[in-house]
């Protein structure tokens, strides 16, 4: 194994050229002169664990079309928001749906492994060929989850908490898949 003291170390080495690791974002916090607070500490852990995602203007625009307030799922802008999200790097399914949870509870909820397979009785599946096709999956999600809401008397706003406990509780012996 080489190491610092058997390589032979070149001007070009240490003129930090090829380091590119959250380019951003490094920048950002490299520039950081000021008190620290939890926003700064959020961003380091996210830039630590290489989940930092930057959305463009398109994407905040596309988001905030949806209001708090709304109760009813627009498919259309749903689908939209979803193929912008999931074409940002670091976003995937798991991460849209929470961004679209936190956004409007009252029509989206966190799309996980845990509720997928108690509202599905099938797991979650792990490999998507497509956006297209993540898209699908949670759009039916959302529809059997609010199904699920109406048969047994579950507030949706919280679903996803709940059944995500009651799967916890029901099948602790059913492994979770990474």
């Amino acid at each position: 194994m080489n190491t610092i003291f058997s390589i032979e170390i070149t001007e070009k080495d240490l003129q930090n050229e090829n380091y590119n690791f959250q380019r951003t974002l490094t920048e950002k916090l490299d520039e950081t002169d000021c008190d620290f607070n939890q926003n700064i500490i959020n961003e380091i852990v996210l830039w630590k664990v290489n989940r930092y995602s930057s959305l463009d203007n398109e994407a905040f625009n596309l988001l905030n079309q949806i209001k708090k307030e709304d109760t009813n799922i627009n498919i259309y802008i749903t689908k939209v928001i979803l193929a912008k999200l999931l074409s940002t790097k670091g976003i995937q399914l798991a991460m849209a749906s929470t961004i679209l949870r936190f956004k409007n509870p009252n029509i989206y909820q966190i799309i996980d492994q845990r509720v997928y397979r108690f509202i599905k009785g099938e797991n979650l599946p792990i490999y998507f060929p497509n956006i297209e096709r993540q898209i699908e999956l949670y759009v039916d999600y959302l529809e059997t989850l609010k199904s699920v809401c109406i048969n047994k008397n579950i507030d949706f706003k919280i679903s996803d908490r709940i059944i995500y406990e009651l799967d916890k509780k029901h099948n602790k012996d059913e492994k979770i898949r990474y």
